[in-house]
């Protein structure tokens, strides 16, 4: 550890992504990336855009902002834009969390908010799942720091109903809500339509999952116009461009296109429910997912073997050595001659193995 760092770079314990190979000849199941290409009008946008490389970007990504109220129903002051999901989130933990109070978040979630609450010094209680890795919301009540947890839940893929995420809302009345909602578009209704009931719900979305555009790093919040003033606040101390003109103008087409973003949404749904099926018939038990990705267990095999097999065979896919999700693995879900693929090399490893 170097003399130089910090106090805050010390204590970081840094998020680890899943593994990046560049390598055509293999089928890429382990970020949750959508399998479709950006929408042609995306594509469009973008070249149009790169006339004006030299200019910098809107600070305050008007254009954009309106585009996703539209889509929402809901104003521009009630939007806030950042350089992904990632970044709006840690802007959210500067922006609504303190030192003081602890804040509360599942203990199998997505394992960026340690990371955050480690960095900026903020206590946290980690909220036990149920056995079948639903969240006991009761738990979350009375928080005293803040609450956050996505929905779906990464990376168990489960959807918690509206009424039970309004539930949390309602018994954590003075602190702020945040409701992560990365895989929202393959689940059921969204937190968004509560934004103007509870002032201190904070939604945040990705445009990277049901969008395509986990290339551009665009992410989102939606809430009260006071809660989103506080992350300009955050943005305008650190940065005043966090999106460039590219990410921008892609973004802003790619809502435009709903069209687009309706059709590959469903055909990743429709995948998905297939791959539940085929892993179900070989035996495997696979937690009901609601997101672009499922999570999955065999009694008989271990998953890092799994893992490393479908490795040797071109495919890669999670795994996270962790208990109690030690025996899992996430799947994202590919195309259909992908995840074809997928379910053959899956049947192959087990018949081998008994034979």
């Amino acid at each position: 550890m170097s003399q130089f760092w910090s106090a805050m770079a010390k204590r970081a314990e840094p998020y680890v992504p899943g593994l990046q190979l560049e390598d055509e000849k293999i089928i890429k199941l382990n970020t949750n990336e959508n399998p479709y290409p950006a929408s042609p009008a995306v594509i469009a946008a973008i070249q149009q855009e790169t006339a004006n490389l030299q200019l910098y970007p809107s600070a305050t990504a008007d254009s954009l902002r309106e585009q996703i109220a539209e889509a929402y129903q809901l104003s521009k002051e009630e939007v806030y834009v950042g350089n992904g999901s990632d970044e709006v989130l840690a802007f959210s933990f500067m922006a609504f969390f303190d030192q003081e109070h602890a804040i509360r978040f599942p203990n199998i979630t997505y394992s960026f908010y340690p990371v955050y609450a480690n960095l900026f010094n903020i206590s946290y209680e980690e909220i036990p799942l149920n056995e079948d890795f639903t969240m006991p919301i009761e738990s979350m009540f009375q928080a005293k720091g803040g609450v956050i947890f996505p929905n779906p839940n990464a990376p168990t893929g489960i959807y918690l109903e509206l009424t039970a995420v309004e539930a949390v809302i309602v018994n954590n009345p003075n602190v702020v809500v945040i409701v992560d909602e990365a895989y929202i578009d393959f689940a059921g209704a969204s937190a968004v339509e509560l934004i103007r009931k509870y002032d201190n719900l904070l939604v945040i979305q990705t445009t990277s999952k049901s969008r395509s555009l986990a290339g551009l790093r665009v992410g989102l919040a939606l809430g009260n116009p006071i809660l989103i003033e506080g992350l300009m606040r955050i943005k305008d101390s650190i940065n005043s461009y966090p999106l460039d003109r590219l990410a921008l103008a892609g973004a802003q087409a790619a809502f435009a296109d709903n069209a687009y973003f309706v059709k590959t949404t469903k055909q990743i749904i429709t995948t998905r429910e297939h791959v539940k099926a085929g892993l179900q018939a070989l035996g495997f038990h696979v937690l009901p997912s609601q997101t672009n990705f499922v999570f999955a267990t065999h009694p008989n095999y271990e998953a890092s073997e799994l893992y490393e097999q479908l490795f040797a065979k071109g495919i890669l896919v999670r795994h996270f050595n962790k208990k109690p999700i030690d025996q899992y693995l996430r799947i994202s879900i590919g195309t259909k001659t992908e995840m074809e693929r997928f379910l053959e090399s899956v049947k192959e490893i087990i018949a081998t193995a008994e034979r």
